[in-house]
């Protein structure tokens, strides 16, 4: 390959020096392995979703990063060589869907047949952040596992601070060292970039770094560099009290944000701050979980606000899976250890989970469609974490709302047996793009068919068969949307509908009962959204609901969002 940007010494092969495809490969599809662990942490038995699915491994990046053209030409090599699932753990800005490259791409596995997975984006909790939107797309957002990692840092005044770490090297002792904070606007050492920390300052004691603008791993880097010995790396409001872990180059505690201003106060305040670092390693159970990442990039939908995304969230915070031994656990080239096994966060962690989700569940039903696959996945999740509440966001501790988590985390049981899906035809894909103002050309870009007229195009782009509702009512008070359910139950199964929203608008759904003779019987009903009048000068700008069609068996649930203006 004569790529313009290729370095000469990287090789034309897909074996992996980075490490994140044999992750991401392996959290899909790996075999069972007995006594797998990350230099001891989680140790256990590894298995990935699908365990017994086949593995098709696609390069599509490089050292300089992953391009359009070659993004594009492994998916197409993918569809080519008949594979079922395509999981995608990249993403790019965002763009209309006829500049999507990866959005192109799945509008034509998704025709043939192929399930299609994404990473939501790793760039929450600011809203408005994902990526990967397009409805033909199953959009992941990342949740916690009820596993942690504790560690903790013990100061000077005696106060014992939780934290959660990766270390798994020798300690600095059980007697304290110095604490230091480099807060000088000037020199950036309270970030700990390279090149910002003064040796003289720093050699033998403990650092506090605050989290953001380079990676965590490598301000370990560079406080060793520097003659540190070890690391508190404290989130900013940015992270809030989100805690992930990572196997530093030193021994390093993350704490989040109101623990790290105490820390930093200390180390301000007192004339002679010290801190000693405890490494505390698995533990589980751990409540409340899931939790969703603070990480995980948010909704609205910003190509087209009418589509609810994400669609759901998935394992995505510390997931331990195999890796590479080209590379060490941090990726850093100064980490020469090597190891099988590594534990990453980021929601290209909770893609490939939902990959091999839908893989069990295209063998379950051969004859389900990528759209009646994504819909048993997304009726069935659940919003409720292992403390009976509604899910929360790492960010704050706060509850957490679908633009956030979706339909809620996945629960691959039930999503075996969803009772009735939504399901979603190549014709009607095409309806919803005709009702988008593309132009036709670029509609075809998207579909690729000569033929195209958008002769037929849906009014509004949220009347597509789509397993969640976004109701936009900017200037109209009533937003009318009608959907079909098909049966993939038993023969004479009765639902009944049950709304839920905020006292901001009124919702009913006809008919309220559906009789479904066969399996395999369509059966339509519409809601009215009708917003109430609301009072002068209130800004409300999301609210939150939820349609279910139950019986003794199933609970088929949709969540929707309110927004009176967009954004």
């Amino acid at each position: 390959g004569g790529g313009i940007n290729k370095k000469p010494k990287e090789i034309d092969s897909p074996r992996d020096k980075d490490g994140h495809g044999t992750h991401t490969a392996s959290t899909a599809a790996g075999s069972h392995v007995a006594n797998a662990s990350l230099l001891g942490y989680a140790s256990g038995i590894a298995r990935g979703m699908a365990t017994r699915a086949r593995v098709a491994a696609y390069k599509v990046c490089w050292e300089t990063g992953c391009f359009g053209s070659d993004i594009l030409a492994g998916m197409d090599r993918a569809i080519r060589d008949g594979v079922d699932v395509l999981s995608v753990s990249l993403g790019g800005r965002l763009a209309p869907y006829y500049r999507d490259t990866i959005a192109l791409g799945a509008f034509a596995a998704v025709e043939k047949g192929i399930f299609v997975s994404c990473s939501a984006g790793n760039s929450g909790p600011t809203r408005a952040t994902l990526a990967n939107v397009a409805p033909w797309i199953m959009t992941v957002g990342a949740g916690t596992l009820d596993r942690d990692f504790p560690a903790y840092a013990v100061l000077g005044n005696k106060i014992r601070y939780n934290g959660v770490s990766l270390y798994s090297g020798r300690g600095i002792g059980k007697k304290p060292v110095g604490l230091v904070y480099n807060k000088d606007n000037n020199t950036f050492g309270n970030l700990c970039l390279p090149g910002s920390l003064k040796p003289a300052s720093v050699r033998g004691k403990v650092v506090v770094c605050d989290r953001g603008t380079n990676a965590r791993v490598e301000k370990g880097g560079v406080v060793r560099d520097a003659g540190g010995v070890g690391m508190i790396l404290a989130n900013t409001a940015d992270s809030g009290e989100e805690l992930v872990a990572d196997s530093h180059l030193l021994p390093a505690v993350a704490v989040g944000r109101k623990t790290g201003d105490l820390i930093r106060k200390y180390a301000q305040s007192n004339p002679n701050p010290t801190a000693k670092l405890v490494f505390g390693g698995t533990v589980l159970n751990v409540r409340p979980s899931p939790v969703v990442a603070a990480f995980s990039s948010r909704g609205p939908n910003m190509v087209t606000p009418q589509i609810l995304k994400p669609d759901v969230i998935g394992p995505g915070v510390n997931i331990l899976a195999a890796w590479s031994e080209a590379i060490g656990p941090t990726g850093l080239v100064k980490d020469t250890r090597k190891t099988k096994f590594n534990i990453v966060s980021g929601t290209s962690m909770s893609c490939p989970h939902i990959s091999g989700l839908a893989a069990l569940l295209k063998a379950a039903h051969p004859d389900w469609s990528p759209s009646a696959i994504k819909s048993a996945l997304m009726t069935t999740a659940y919003t409720r974490d292992n403390t009976n509440s509604s899910l929360r966001d790492a960010t704050d501790g706060s509850l957490s709302n679908p633009w956030v988590h979706g339909a809620g985390h996945v629960d691959p049981q039930k999503a075996l047996s969803p009772g009735l899906i939504y399901d979603i035809t190549t014709k009607q894909y095409i309806s919803f793009l005709c009702s988008l103002g593309y132009t036709i050309d670029q509609v075809k870009t998207i579909v690729k068919r000569p033929n195209i007229t958008c002769s037929k195009r849906f009014k509004d782009p949220g009347e597509l068969n789509y397993p969640s509702f976004s109701v936009l009512f900017g200037d109209k008070r009533v937003v009318r949307y009608t959907r079909e359910l098909t049966n993939v139950g038993p023969a004479q199964s009765i639902y009944k509908v049950a709304v839920d929203g905020p006292s901001s608008v009124g919702i009913s759904a006809r008919p309220r009962t559906l009789v479904f003779r066969h399996i395999g019987e369509k059966k339509r009903y519409t809601v009215s959204f009708v917003a109430k009048r609301k009072r002068r000068g209130s800004t409300i700008r999301s609210e939150y609901g939820s349609i279910v069609w139950g019986n003794a068996q199933h609970q088929v649930k949709s969540p929707v969002t309110f927004s009176w203006t967009f954004l």
